[in-house]
């Protein structure tokens, strides 16, 4: 008696669901996005595609050579212009440059997708400045480029786009990317709550594994072997040569650990990076945004449960099948 009815409110809480989320905003052509990262990736291709949908990009890149092949493959509305979000005084004349430019319409979405992910490997190899390193790439950049801007996103009632992960969720590898986008997602919550009183709505992007320059091997690999070649005597002694050989694996064929495909890490990251861009485009141009959103299969059915799992458990899972150290108590 009581299954039926259960079904038909699931149904009716789906398609409620569905219409909500279907809701886009008009007049897309008069509003500024501006999107940092747009070298390669996901801001590369956001930048292209929120191009063929009319809006007004402004798309920071790092390099000369990043602006000039994205100008090459959009039209004359989308404006490139350099900058490295670590430099303060770079940040802040760009904020007054993109004032000048947008005026009184203000600044409709700021995404902020520039980072940096080769930063894996074990905590104690490493040194307080391979954290501060990726810390001030990944979350104090963001921040300064969100404070710098937030004026003009607030006089147009707009939105921030802020780039996580799924391990900003739940930390799996040691080094500070995963430090540091725990901060980016503390950071969005606290200030999603603070822009409520001014109608600005900001979404977290949490993105799986995708075919990115974050996924190359040979850059993990590099970095990897920098980390175990400087450790001292003692650190390696302790961990032994095999631990990290076993690191290689760990950190590079997260799938195989996953028992999903036994494969490397640029082998089993989807190519499908529009799965992500589709979401930083619904968070921009939806009536009604969502706070998060989670691309990736490997985000939604694994990092996100292991997520909320107790910490006992997702402990046990995690180390596993994670690298042994020579001198460990067994």
């Amino acid at each position: 008696m009581w299954l039926p009815l259960l079904v038909i409110i699931l149904a009716l809480l789906f398609l409620y669901r569905w219409h909500r989320q279907s809701q886009i905003l008009e007049n897309l052509s008069d509003k500024y996005v501006l999107i940092t990262g747009c070298d390669s990736g996901f801001g590369n291709l956001l930048a292209k595609q929120l191009d063929r949908r009319g809006m007004r990009v402004l798309a920071a890149c790092l390099t000369e050579k990043g602006a000039e092949n994205l100008k090459k493959e959009t039209s004359s509305r989308l404006q490139t212009f350099i900058l490295d979000i670590t430099d303060s005084q770079r940040v802040s004349f760009t904020a007054k440059w993109v004032s000048n430019i947008v005026e009184d319409a203000g600044l409709w979405g700021l995404v902020n997708n520039a980072g940096f992910g080769h930063a894996f490997g074990p905590n104690e190899w490493q040194k307080k400045e391979d954290f501060a390193k990726v810390l001030n790439i990944n979350f104090l950049g963001l921040v300064d480029v969100t404070l710098n801007f937030l004026p003009l996103i607030r006089k147009a009632q707009g939105r921030i786009v802020n780039v996580s992960s799924s391990i900003g969720r739940i930390a799996i590898v040691g080094g500070g990317y995963c430090p540091a986008k725990y901060c980016v997602e503390a950071f969005s919550d606290s200030i999603r709550r603070e822009m409520l009183n001014f109608d600005v709505k900001v979404s977290i992007i949490e993105p799986g594994a995708f075919k990115t320059l974050m996924s190359d091997s040979e850059m993990h690999l590099k970095n990897l072997k920098r980390l175990w070649e400087n450790a001292p005597a003692e650190i390696k002694e302790a961990y032994g040569e095999q631990f990290y050989q076993q690191c290689k694996e760990f950190y590079l064929y997260n799938c195989k650990y996953y028992n999903i495909v036994s494969s490397n890490l640029t082998n089993c990251s989807s190519a499908k990076l529009n799965e992500v861009t589709d979401c930083m485009e619904h968070a921009l141009t939806a009536v009604y945004p969502w706070t998060r959103y989670s691309p990736g299969w490997d985000s939604k059915f694994i990092y996100l449960p292991l997520s909320y799992l107790p910490t006992a458990i997702s402990d046990y899972i995690l180390s596993r099948s994670a690298p042994k150290p020579a001198q460990r108590i067994k």
